[in-house]
């Protein structure tokens, strides 16, 4: 993209063309490690850790709490878009009925204005059905809100991949730290 034409992107959409096409590494090779306490970026991977406990507890509202009003998610397919159209297409995972999933961030950056921020980390689905697992990456941005609140604006991850016991394994271990840990 030349740098004319990145200019005449706003700051936000640029920052989500930057998070998608940063390249992801696996869990294996990008070791979970929690932010000092106390900064915006230990905010983020507190609410990161927040959003996934929302879905673990299939608490619909608290998932909706975590969306910006007009969230995308999935956005590099054709996106949803909207805190209502994303809440409504997630019912299946949140109350667990579609799939089992679980995340947590093992890397978070602010930048920008410091109310930017991304967020990466593994992501475990498990089919309810048959009990099989898969293993893929999330990838979100985060905005912070006039009230304080940090909401996800852009979301989405990678295809995932059949996981072994040895891939549950890991991602069980890894465990998203909370702020301050070492």
């Amino acid at each position: 993209m030349t740098q004319a034409r990145m200019t005449r992107i706003p700051g936000i959409a640029r920052l989500a063309v930057l998070a998608l096409a940063w390249p992801l590494a696996s869990a294996a090779e990008a070791p979970s490690t929690a932010p000092a306490a106390d900064s915006a970026q230990c905010q983020v991977w507190q609410r990161e850790l927040s959003f996934a406990r929302s879905v673990a507890d299939h608490d619909a509202s608290a998932f909706a709490e975590h969306l910006h009003p007009r969230a995308a998610f999935g956005v590099e397919r054709q996106p949803s878009i909207g805190r209502e159209k994303i809440a409504e297409e997630w019912k299946g995972i949140v109350d667990g009925s579609a799939i089992k999933l679980e995340w947590y961030p093992d890397r978070v950056v602010v930048g920008g204005d410091g109310r930017t921020a991304f967020s990466t980390g593994p992501a475990l689905y498990q089919d309810p059905a048959t009990g099989k697992f898969r293993h893929g990456r999330f990838r979100s941005v985060w905005q912070q809100e006039a009230d304080g609140a940090w909401r996800v604006i852009f979301d989405d991850g990678n295809r995932p991949e059949p996981a072994d016991e040895a891939a549950v394994q890991a991602f069980r271990a890894g465990s998203g730290k909370a702020c301050g840990a070492a």
